[in-house]
């Protein structure tokens, strides 16, 4: 299957493809892939994310899915690449990982049926849509800080072509350990479904970025930790955790909270219903 990759290259930001240990730039330059400094695969005019999808995810919350799946948008100043640093800002303490799979947008799409959604895709990458849960009180609905944050929206490492996305195991590793492990069989709603359901009433360009619900086990990362998400045929993306320079600032806006809604998000659903406080770390 062909990958895809964007990478800075002698100062300018360059599509490659990767030749084994190697990514090849189209003038023949290349790079080996351990040294290369990864951009996001692709540049999209808007990221758009499924809340809930994954049945391991629905149930770990002890929820009924709707009918028919919500969204949310991440603004593109969240996205990040392979191997970036995930920023948890400075007095902010609930910071989740979510192990996803992308799909990327590569014909104009609107008012498309099922069907033919995959006619309009050109691959799939892998995402982390990390979620700043210190803002879910005051953004739940939207949850524009809560995952739309800088750096919060991690693409990579490449945008994979002529994946067939039936039956792929999802992994998420944090420091080595397994803390996610789902397939894209458990998705109640497929890739076709979901661009065909978000072009009804909303134009999708090339380029564009649909994340496709994570499975259970959604849990608070640390500043120094680790994380990867692996995709059978995707290959791994890489992130490590840092602490923001500052704080967020405390003369504007809602503060960060730690309500039982956060606290129960956060630490998958159940710590309100136990009625116990989450050990510190």
């Amino acid at each position: 299957m062909p990958e895809y990759r964007r990478i800075l290259l002698d100062g300018a930001a360059v599509q490659v493809t990767v030749d084994g240990a190697e990514l090849v730039a189209g003038d023949g330059r290349r790079v080996k892939t351990g040294e290369a400094a990864h951009l996001p695969p692709v540049v999209p005019s808007k990221i758009i994310a499924v809340h809930l999808n994954h049945r391991s995810r629905v149930e770990e919350f002890r929820i009924g899915l709707p009918a028919t799946p919500t969204y949310f948008h991440k603004p593109t100043s969240a996205l990040n690449a392979h191997r970036g640093a995930i920023v948890r800002p400075e007095g902010c303490k609930w910071l989740n990982y979510e192990g996803e799979v992308a799909i990327v947008i590569g014909r104009t799409a609107r008012n498309i049926a099922p069907a033919d959604a995959g006619e309009y895709i050109a691959g799939y990458t892998i995402a982390n849509d990390y979620g700043l849960h210190d803002f879910r009180d005051t953004d739940a609905g939207s949850m524009l800080r809560v995952k739309g944050s800088d750096t919060l929206c991690p693409l990579g490492p490449g945008l994979v072509t002529d994946w067939d996305f039936h039956g792929k195991r999802l992994r998420t590793y944090v420091n080595g350990e397994v803390v996610q492990d789902g397939s894209t069989d458990e998705m109640t709603w497929d890739m076709h479904y979901l661009v065909a359901d978000i072009a009804r009433t909303i134009t999708l360009y090339p380029g564009d970025v649909l994340l496709s619900g994570t499975p259970a086990n959604s849990r608070p990362v640390q500043p120094g930790d680790v994380v990867e998400v692996e995709v059978e045929g995707l290959g791994r993306l890489t992130n490590h955790i840092v602490t923001g320079p500052t704080a967020v600032r405390t003369d504007v806006g809602a503060q960060p909270t730690e309500s039982e809604e956060v606290l129960s998000t956060a630490l998958g659903g159940d710590w309100e219903f136990r009625g116990i406080r989450p050990p510190r770390r």
